[in-house]
């Protein structure tokens, strides 16, 4: 059961930072992918300045001078003033006609990629393995949830593997809830996330600020602009996901690679959540991650069957009320080091659960209404106390009373109002 987060401390900056590149050969990247690149940006978003140019490839001034040098002496773009000192630059009519042609190639006009090489190379130094999980934090991330002290001490174990982790249980036992917290602990660091990676000229675009969260203010100035700064990225996937979803997407229209889910969760967690329930048969799934789990790599595929070796450096969380042993072979479950059943609250629990809510919903209730609750769960409607009950019980209370025009209040009445709404009946 949720509450408000408690403020995070202030993250450090990671001692592994992408140095600005101070020429065009330490970009990692051809030099005529980066001409290309601009005049494509030229075209689309000029004209500007060189430094409005710089920004926008995100390379420094000195390289995009340079750049335009070239392309201005093959008369793709020229001069058409100065502001401030700096030359205003416009596209050609010759460049325009070079510009369509290679946005039909590919359509890719934002920052400047980094190299597979880099990607890599950044990748292994940011691993989750490398991140060393203590029991404060561990505390922080979980203080909004009611949970004994030998499972906080498991999940904080699980993390420190860097691997991966199975959390089962019965349904409404708070798996999900679980799941989608153990991301806050490593969000108290953060790691480098470029915006594309380059490779043979096919570009793959890796940053998704839905699901990257930028921290600015922490960001070092001698960093390269081609990479963000983000707490460290946590992706959900569930029901909807496919077989197809975990290889490069490309889009046939712009021509270029979106990564699949384990590539932007790389350097943080990934949730598989409902695992079991995919619209993937479970066996097709786990054969699909034996290699990554085992050896920390993945393979994507590029259109034409060449394929691409990338890390595999995420913490792996699969979440499921289904028996793991019928779900999973021994040599799989073998690799999930970590599993942890997740079962329905004491009575204890329940109430501590109870009150909290009450508290963040700002409702008042009748002294021992809890335990009328509970009596009534356990002998009248013979429901285990599953830790769900009291956020969705004290929702339908609130509910009726918005409806009502009323403040909020659980009594006897409302919360058998709440129960008929929420529970069928008997059969």
């Amino acid at each position: 059961m949720t509450t408000d987060y408690i403020a995070e401390p202030v993250v450090e900056t990671s001692a592994v930072i992408p140095r600005i590149p101070e020429t065009v050969a330490e970009i990692g990247v051809r030099r005529s992918f980066l001409e290309e690149l601009l005049l494509k940006i030229l075209y689309l978003s000029g004209p500007f300045t060189l430094r409005e140019w710089s920004n926008l490839v995100r390379l420094r001034l000195s390289i995009v001078e340079e750049l335009f040098t070239r392309l201005r002496n093959e008369q793709l773009c020229e001069v058409t003033g100065i502001a401030n000192g700096i030359h205003k630059i416009a596209i050609t009519s010759q460049g325009r006609s070079r510009a369509l042609d290679l946005l039909s190639q590919n359509q890719y006009s934002g920052p400047a990629p980094v190299s597979l090489e880099s990607y890599v190379q950044y990748t292994r130094a940011q691993s989750v393995r490398n991140v060393e999980v203590h029991l404060a934090s561990v505390r922080r991330a979980f203080a909004h949830l009611v949970l004994e002290n030998n499972t906080l001490a498991r999940l904080g174990t699980a993390l420190n593997s860097g691997s991966s982790i199975f959390l089962y249980g019965p349904t409404g036992a708070g798996k999900t809830t679980i799941a989608e917290s153990l991301p806050r602990v490593l969000a108290e660091d953060c790691a480098w996330i470029p915006f594309a990676v380059e490779m043979d000229g096919q570009i793959i675009t890796v940053y998704d600020p839905l699901i990257h969260h930028s921290v600015d203010e922490a960001r070092p100035e001698e960093a390269d602009r081609r990479w963000v700064y983000c707490r460290r990225p946590a992706v959900v996937i569930g029901g909807e996901l496919t077989i197809e979803m975990l290889d490069l997407q490309f889009n046939p229209v712009s021509k270029f690679y979106t990564a699949p889910a384990q590539m932007k969760a790389n350097n943080g967690v990934l949730i598989i959540d409902d695992f079991g329930r995919q619209r993937v048969r479970p066996e097709a799934l786990l054969n699909r991650w034996i290699v990554p789990l085992d050896r920390r790599i993945d393979f994507l595929t590029l259109i034409g069957g060449k394929k691409i070796e990338i890390p595999f450096e995420l913490f792996v969380v699969f979440a499921t009320n289904m028996e793991p042993s019928a779900l999973a072979d021994e040599a799989f479950l073998r690799r999930i080091q970590t599993k942890i059943r997740v079962d329905m609250a004491s009575p204890e629990q329940f109430r501590e659960i109870f009150e909290r809510v009450c508290t963040e919903r700002g409702v008042a209730h009748d002294p021992g209404i809890v335990d009328e609750l509970i009596e009534m769960l356990q002998n009248g409607l013979e429901q285990p106390l599953r830790p769900c009950y009291p956020r969705d019980l004290v929702n339908q209370v609130c509910w009726a009373a918005r409806y009502e025009g009323k403040t909020p209040y659980l009594d006897h009445e409302a919360l058998m109002r709440a129960v008929r709404a929420y529970f069928l009946p008997a059969a």
